[in-house]
């Protein structure tokens, strides 16, 4: 049976009149790396939060490796807390800052001093023990919040958007080393960020949040290839979404009737009968531009281009379609080989096999995660 290190009981938070977090539940592994993530606003944070003992529920109870933590003050709880400002003290070193912890626990101090740099250690920073923490980078400064996390021996460490305030290159040499610490240590990790491709690179599974509510709860795969419901097809990557009405099954495909045209979707994701009003994705990175010399694929659009983005090696594409409808189209340079990358106004088709298509599920078909031992709302 699998060890639940952290659970939320049907955890509700209000602030006044807006409800933060609304009656959410969720199971924790042991030694799993999980990432809550969702738009400013959702409640992820107070979610941490609560975990973390520095607020308290409304309703609900969180529970702490089968014990349940209500009333239990923070310092009390074996949590790890790493948050985005780092929060270190200017006035103490290295390995004071990493020993504080333990000093409120009235560790004393030859143990102290031996953990903290065997937790220094950890996190590959052996000989910066009485370097002045105005004196690290901001990844060095990132390693001493973990280590100060670490050094408590804790059930969970709780980040909260730990990258947040490192640049762009920094953060995605962190994901990293984040990962391989906590696989190499076996740590829980509870990690909360807005930032979608953070939790993708790193996390064992995601849940995925708005309103106060989980939508779905799932590996990076599952969250990105099959989407609970369009708020999560939305929020997670780039996508793009259609909506119609079936007009008819054939081969194990469907028929669907939009407002740019007709399309083949597969017809074994869902049950689908004529007449029913679905929605359904396609990735832009499974959108392919249509010439001269390349196979027809099973749907093609024709549009304008009216934006590019450039990313390295792959350029997404904006096309206008007919309807007024935009779609994203992602080529890489690999894959473009003689064809050139469209401009502003070219008018462009493109197309995707039926086989690319995901059709999203209606709100009665949505699961009841808890139901498989998930732990999560459903919609």
């Amino acid at each position: 049976m699998t060890e639940i290190d952290i659970a939320l009981e049907q955890v509700s938070k209000r602030f006044g009149e807006a409800v933060a977090v609304d009656s959410v539940s969720l199971e924790v592994r042991h030694g799993e790396f999980l990432s809550v993530i969702g738009p400013s606003g959702c409640g992820k944070t107070t979610t941490l939060r609560l975990i973390a003992g520095l607020e308290e529920p409304d309703a609900g109870h969180v529970v702490v490796r089968g014990t349940p933590m209500d009333g239990v003050p923070p310092y009390e709880r074996k949590l790890g807390l790493v948050f985005q400002s780092f929060a270190l003290f200017p006035h103490l070193n290295v390995l004071q800052n990493v020993e504080f912890g333990l000093r409120m626990r009235r560790v004393d101090t030859n143990e102290r001093s031996e953990r903290a740099r065997k937790a220094l250690e950890a996190v590959g920073l052996e000989g910066f023990e009485s370097r002045d923490v105005g004196r690290l980078s901001g990844g060095q400064m990132q390693r001493v919040g973990l280590a100060r996390a670490l050094v408590i021996e804790p059930a969970c460490i709780l980040l909260d958007e730990p990258l947040g305030s490192l640049d762009a290159k920094l953060r995605i040499e962190m994901q990293g080393e984040l990962k391989q610490l906590q696989r190499d240590m076996g740590i829980t990790f509870v990690h909360v960020s807005h930032n979608q491709s953070e939790a993708l690179a790193m996390a064992d599974r995601i849940a995925v949040m708005s309103s106060g509510e989980f939508k779905q709860l799932g590996t990076p795969q599952e969250i990105y290839s099959a989407p609970a419901n369009r708020f999560v097809a939305e929020f997670v990557g780039q996508t793009n979404i259609f909506e119609g009405v079936v007009k008819g099954r054939q081969d194990g495909h469907a028929t669907v009737l939009t407002d740019v045209g007709s399309f083949a979707v597969p017809g074994e994701q869902r049950t689908l009968g004529e007449g029913d009003r679905i929605a359904f994705v396609v990735r832009p990175h499974l959108v392919r531009p249509v010439g001269e010399g390349t196979p027809i694929p099973d749907n093609t659009v024709d549009g304008e281009v009216v934006g590019l983005e450039y990313a390295g090696s792959a350029v997404t594409s904006t096309l206008r379609l007919p309807d007024g409808e935009e779609i994203k189209v992602e080529q890489h340079e690999s894959l473009t080989h003689e064809q050139a990358i469209p401009r502003h106004g070219d008018r462009l088709r493109v197309g995707w096999s039926s086989d690319d298509v995901y059709v999203l599920p209606t709100k009665g078909e949505a699961r009841d995660e808890r139901g498989q031992g998930e732990g999560v709302n459903s919609e």
